[in-house]
């Protein structure tokens, strides 16, 4: 089954509507959902090396556009909508703790780190900034430089050593999910006993 997924994502990278799908997951993941944008743009990229640049430019915009999105969900609808957003993928403890215990500030730190290394989830980071009234346009330019980092350099990387990762990870691809499954549930109880 795990093959057939990996193929599937693959196969996608030729079709029409696979920047359309990477540009919804990206825009979606800053904002409400849980799955990053990843997992469509490195086997797209890993496919068709020669889009890399533009599969990040288009990760990269869709997912500021979500992030945006999430501001404003945080700003002027959190009690109607991004409270139950939060609460329906078990954030709203943690949300709830870092709006009390962080500033302005702290909070653009934060959004550096989740668009980077996804350190908090982005989608509470975006809501966090609407809640905390971030300033909007430094918001956004931190947005732009975190997101476009984070997608450009994946995208350089696998443009540089993509045939090299994708041998590896179908040579590997069952240890490879073992692996990320193993580390989705350390990360997942250590904020949940932290």
């Amino acid at each position: 089954m795990l093959r057939r997924l990996y193929d599937w994502t693959l196969s996608l990278a030729g079709r029409k509507s696979a920047e359309l799908w990477l540009a919804v997951i990206a825009f979606v993941e800053s904002s409400v959902f849980l799955v990053p944008a990843d997992v469509l743009f490195i086997p797209m990229v890993i496919a068709r090396r020669d889009r890399a640049w533009r599969y990040a430019a288009v990760a990269t915009l869709a997912s500021v556009l979500g992030g945006i999105a999430g501001w404003f969900l945080g700003h002027f609808a959190y009690e109607a909508v991004a409270k139950p957003i939060l609460s329906f993928w078990g954030a709203l403890e943690d949300f709830e703790k870092l709006r009390q215990s962080t500033d302005a500030n702290a909070v653009l730190l934060l959004l550096i780190t989740s668009g980077l290394a996804h350190l908090p989830p982005i989608k509470v980071v975006t809501i966090l900034s609407g809640a905390l009234n971030v300033d909007l346009t430094l918001f956004i330019v931190s947005a732009i430089a975190a997101r476009g980092l984070r997608f450009f350099a994946l995208a350089w990387l696998l443009r540089r050593y993509g045939a090299q990762i994708q041998a590896f990870i179908e040579k590997r691809l069952g240890a490879i999910a073992a692996g990320v499954a193993g580390a989705i549930i350390l990360l997942y109880l250590a904020f949940r006993l932290a």
